[in-house]
C-alpha cells in the first residue's frame, strides 16, 4: 500500500450509547430515522447538526439524533447494540467496526458502496468486516500529533525536536520558563493511550504496534517494558493529577499559554482555542526514538456512520448513509468543524485552514497509519483491561513489572475466550 493510499484509509474506535440517552432532535416531530450520537462536544454537534438538517431539508425526511456523552457512548457500544440501537450510529472503521461485524450487530452495506465514489481502496478496506461485506461509511479523518501554540515557540525561542533526547531537553526548559511542559488530562480513561501507542511505535515500530493490539505480543516483554519505561521519564513534566483531569481542561491550559505542549488529536485542543487564537495552534509529529523506525508511522482514526442490523427504518437508514458518503456532506461538516479532514476525493479543500493543510500532509507523508490503541485492539480489553492499567501507571508509574504482568495476564484470558 502506497503512501499516497494510506492517507485516505483507515481507522477504528470504541463507541457505545449508555441509555436512557439524551435526546437532541434534529427533525421536527416524531418517527424518522434515529441517529445514535457520541458527539456530545459544542463543536461537533453543530457539525452535525448542520448535516443532518441539510439532509432533511434535501430528502424531506425527519433525522433524530440521540445524543450521547462520548465515553458513556464508547463503553456502553456492545449493550447498545444488542439492545434497541438506532438505525444509523457513530463509530470508528478497522478493527472495531470489524468486531461488531463478526458478532451480527451490524447491517452490511455492500450494496450502497457499489454506487459510492471518491473513496480509495483503502478506505474501502477499512470499512469492510472479515467476510469481506462492507458495513462502514467513513466521513474525516484526523491525525495525533504534539500541538503547541506557534507564538510560545517564538518568544521563547523553542525549537521543534526531531528526536526523543530534543523532546526532553525541550519539556526541562519549559519547565524552567515557568511552564508546564505537558498539558495532560486522561479523565475519560482514552487520551493517554495516544502517548503510549506513539512511545510504542516509535521505540518498536508499527509492526509491533500491531502484533501487541491483536494479542500476538506479549505485554511483559522488554519492548513494551521500555515503553513504560521511557514514559515514565517524561511523567516528571506532565501535568499532576492527570486521571482527574478532562482533555477539555489539558486543551485549555495549552489555549491559555500555562502549558507548553500536548499530545492529542486534530479536533481536540482546537475546540479549547477562541476563533481569534485559533491560527497560532500548531502541531509537530511525535519525535524520533529508534532511528529504524524514525517518525515513519502515524496515527490517523477515522470516524464515520453504521447501520444497526436492528434498524427499523432500514430504507431510510440507507438513504441517510449514501447522503453521508457524498463530499457536499462532508463539506458542510467541515465548514462548522474545521478541526478534521475529509475522505472523500471531491471534499472542497480550498477552505483548509494552514493546521488542515498540515494534517494532510503529515499522513500523506506517512509509511504507515495506525487508528489508535482503543481502536486497533479488542473493544473489551481495551475499555477494560487498558484503560484501568494507564490510570495506574499514571498514579504508580515505577511498578512496571507488575503492571505488565496483570496487563498480560488479563490479554490472555481475553483473548483466549473468542
Amino acid at each position: 500500500m502506497s503512501r499516497r493510499t494510506l492517507l485516505r484509509g483507515t481507522a477504528l474506535g470504541v463507541g457505545a450509547v449508555a441509555l436512557p440517552s439524551v435526546l437532541a432532535a434534529c427533525g421536527s416531530g416524531p418517527g424518522g430515522i434515529s441517529v445514535g450520537s457520541n458527539a456530545s462536544d459544542a463543536v461537533p454537534k453543530k457539525a452535525f447538526a448542520d448535516v443532518f438538517r441539510a439532509y432533511e431539508k434535501k430528502s424531506k425526511k425527519t433525522v433524530r439524533v440521540n445524543t450521547v456523552n462520548h465515553e458513556n457512548f464508547q463503553e456502553n457500544i456492545n449493550r447498545y447494540l444488542q439492545g434497541t440501537p438506532d438505525d444509523v450510529f457513530m463509530w470508528f472503521a478497522g478493527n472495531r467496526m470489524q468486531y461488531f461485524a463478526r458478532k451480527g450487530l451490524l447491517a452490511d452495506i455492500s450494496d450502497l458502496w457499489r454506487g459510492f465514489d471518491g473513496f480509495t481502496d483503502a478506505l474501502k478496506k477499512q470499512s469492510t468486516g472479515a467476510d469481506g461485506k462492507q458495513y462502514f461509511v467513513p466521513l474525516y479523518y484526523y491525525p495525533w500529533a504534539v500541538f503547541h501554540r506557534r507564538s510560545v515557540f517564538q518568544e521563547k525561542g523553542y525549537e521543534v525536536p526531531k528526536t526523543f533526547d530534543q523532546y526532553r531537553s525541550l519539556a526541562r526548559q519549559m519547565e524552567k520558563d515557568g511552564l508546564v511542559p505537558f498539558a495532560f488530562g486522561d479523565k475519560d480513561g482514552w487520551p493517554a493511550m495516544g502517548t503510549f501507542d506513539y512511545l510504542n511505535m516509535r521505540a518498536n515500530g508499527y509492526e509491533f504496534h500491531l502484533a501487541l493490539m491483536s494479542g500476538r505480543k506479549s505485554w511483559n516483554s522488554p519492548q513494551v517494558k521500555q515503553v513504560f519505561d521511557l514514559w515514565r521519564g517524561l511523567m516528571p513534566y506532565h501535568q499532576k493529577g492527570a486521571n482527574g483531569r478532562t482533555w477539555q481542561e489539558a486543551a485549555q491550559t495549552l489555549a491559555q499559554k500555562k502549558a507548553g505542549m500536548t499530545v492529542l488529536g486534530l479536533p481536540h485542543p482546537g475546540q479549547q482555542f477562541s476563533a481569534a487564537d485559533r491560527a497560532d495552534l500548531d502541531f509537530f509529529p511525535f519525535p524520533e526514538i529508534d532511528p529504524s523506525f524514525g517518525q515513519e508511522a502515524v496515527e490517523a482514526p477515522i470516524d464515520g456512520f453504521l447501520m444497526s442490523k436492528k434498524a427499523k427504518d432500514k430504507n431510510g437508514a440507507k438513504d441517510l448513509l449514501k447522503f453521508l458518503a457524498t463530499p457536499g456532506a462532508e463539506d458542510i461538516y467541515l465548514r462548522s468543524d474545521p478541526n478534521n479532514v475529509a475522505v472523500n476525493s471531491g471534499a472542497d479543500t480550498g477552505a483548509y485552514t494552514p493546521l488542515q493543510k498540515k494534517a494532510v500532509e503529515l499522513v500523506a507523508g506517512a509509511r504507515q497509519i495506525s487508528q489508535f490503541m482503543d481502536r486497533d485492539t479488542r473493544p473489551d480489553f481495551a475499555s477494560t483491561v487498558m484503560i484501568q492499567a494507564i490510570q495506574q501507571f499514571l498514579n504508580k508509574p515505577d511498578d512496571i513489572d507488575g503492571l505488565v504482568n496483570d496487563i498480560e495476564r488479563q490479554k490472555k484470558q481475553i483473548f483466549a475466550a473468542e
